[in-house]
């Protein structure tokens, strides 16, 4: 059974037009690509953003939230951290009205075909080390291009693939449960081919041999293998690290753990204003903990945003009773069987039932022999994610030739991007030579403030803003030379969407442009 209905004049929707219309209870996304109308699912796969908020160029239409990218024409999904696919409705034009037709039981989204493991048409086998996005794009991938070998995904943690950005946002404010952080249900992975091995940490990977060897003294030989193990948390040095009550964030299990924790706790501390610490310090307020924020920077994100958007933020958490101990370092824990205190390197103590220790992460490459790091310890690929002969690195750990930067090596500790890098690496694993073109994303929401951050830049000449930062509703430009590397926004999500669009064409405008006036960004994008 299916439902149909009029949903525009054919006149009133020009080419490059997107609108979400309603045809039975089904949201419906209509567009018109080359005089063409298309209708798919209206909302993203990802988080269910409304695409017809976003940026729609040819026949790519980018999400307002996230920066996942489909095509209208197919449905298909072209670009994470969305995974499955959206369903394509028929549409055609009947005395200038454009109907619709849906049947009764659509879904929402739908994953894509895959190809089986025959053994027999590809004896080989793909090893990926590493379960987060990642991994496990890089294995979807593999099976999505008709990949017929074995794939083995294999992982340190006791757990499947999971949404790590959940875990200091909306699982830690108790605003997600633990059934909504796997990114796929468990009968997914042999449903299609694809092994699994949890709690199992690689000792070391010979790239000679092409084995794995894992700490339980178990080996296994990989015609390809992908390194996307991530980042270990950096400990502090410091006395108390190893009382109850004392934690990092990184995995699931630590995220569980201090939720737990937060529910019987009066006062936390938060040491580092990191994105992970200063998205916890908002999670755990907004469940009635005191927060006090412990940091050596003068403003929290000044290196990665500038002092007047770091500003920002740091005032959306003192209106909500955060307490910020700025230009400060933690000396010591100190507790007797537990946490009481965090000692300041000025001598002051400051009291504490719980802490959590966010300070970053570093390349998880300890085991990886034959191949020569990079200084901050990740592992330098070429064009390609390419390591050396049968070996592939994606997400934290590589350091690869950045496009936008002129091919300058470059290290980004995104979600979006690692998930990027696994499916760019997966082509290459079967032979086909895509260099990675992917552009930077990265979004965090604290409070009631949610910021969108596209490209990539370490410094900055200025930073050319386009709004007002304290009303929240801004574009900031990062300007380098004369280029523009990079944009922040917040509450400008369909401009935000539309430039990264330019930014993947290479047509941003020139600096001057955005120095003298403000832009139309959709109009930019489609005379781009």
């Amino acid at each position: 059974m299916t439902k149909r209905a009029t949903v525009a004049t054919a006149a009133e929707i020009q080419d490059g037009d997107m609108r979400q219309v309603k045809v039975g209870d089904t949201d419906v996304l209509l567009t018109r690509v080359n005089g063409t109308f298309y209708a798919m699912g209206a909302h993203c796969t990802h988080y269910g953003a409304p695409l017809a908020k976003g940026a729609l160029k040819g026949d790519r239409v980018v999400c307002p939230w996230h920066n996942s990218c489909y095509q209208v024409t197919t449905g298909n999904q072209l670009q994470p951290p969305g995974l499955d696919d959206l369903p394509r409705f028929q549409v055609w034009v009947e005395d200038g009205a454009v109907i619709v037709e849906v049947p009764d039981d659509a879904p929402q989204e739908v994953v894509p075909p895959m190809a089986a493991h025959n053994p027999e048409a590809d004896p080989r086998t793909f090893a990926i080390l590493g379960a987060g996005i990642a991994g496990a794009n890089a294995a979807e991938t593999l099976r999505k291009i008709g990949f017929k070998g074995r794939i083995v995904l294999i992982t340190a943690e006791t757990d499947l693939p999971y949404d790590r950005t959940m875990l200091s946002k909306k699982y830690l404010a108790g605003k997600a449960s633990e059934d909504a952080l796997p990114l796929r249900p468990p009968e997914f992975y042999p449903q299609h081919d694809i092994e699994t091995l949890t709690a199992h940490p690689a000792k070391a990977v010979d790239p000679d041999s092409k084995t794995i060897t894992f700490a339980d003294g178990s080996t296994m030989a990989y015609d390809a293998l992908l390194l996307a193990t991530g980042g270990a948390v950096r400990q502090l040095d410091i006395p108390g690290m190893d009382l109850p009550r004392v934690f990092t964030l990184r995995s699931d299990q630590d995220s569980m753990a201090i939720a737990q924790a937060a529910e019987s706790v009066n006062r936390a501390v938060i040491v580092g204003s990191s994105f992970i610490g200063m998205e916890t310090a908002s999670s755990l307020t907004q469940r009635g903990v005191q927060v006090t924020v412990v940091s050596p920077e003068s403003v929290p994100f000044e290196k990665t945003l500038g002092p007047d958007v770091g500003k920002l933020f740091q005032s959306v958490h003192e209106a909500n009773g955060v307490v910020f101990k700025l230009g400060s370092r933690a000396k010591a824990f100190e507790g007797n069987g537990s946490l009481n205190s965090v000692v300041l390197e000025n001598g002051e103590r400051w009291p504490a039932d719980m802490a959590i220790v966010g300070v970053g992460v570093t390349p998880a490459t300890g085991y990886l022999q034959g191949v020569e790091l990079a200084g901050d310890r990740s592992i330098p690929t070429d064009e390609y994610l390419q390591v050396t002969d049968g070996i592939y690195a994606a997400g934290d750990i590589a350091q690869f030739p950045f496009w936008m930067m002129d091919g300058e090596p470059t290290r980004i500790e995104h979600w979006q991007l690692a998930a990027q890098h696994g499916r760019v690496a997966a082509h290459n694993m079967v032979g086909q030579s895509v260099p990675f073109r992917g552009v930077p994303y990265f979004w965090t929401g604290q409070f009631d403030l949610k910021l969108r951050y596209i490209g990539h830049v370490e410094d900055w000449d200025e930073i050319v803003v386009d709004g007002d930062i304290s009303e929240k509703t801004f574009l900031a430009f990062y300007v380098k030379g004369d280029r523009i590397l990079a944009v922040a926004g917040c509450n400008r999500d369909s401009d935000i969407a539309a430039i990264s669009e330019l930014m993947r064409l290479d047509r941003m405008p020139a600096v001057a442009q955005i120095q003298s006036s403000s832009l139309d960004w959709g109009a930019q994008l489609q005379a781009a």
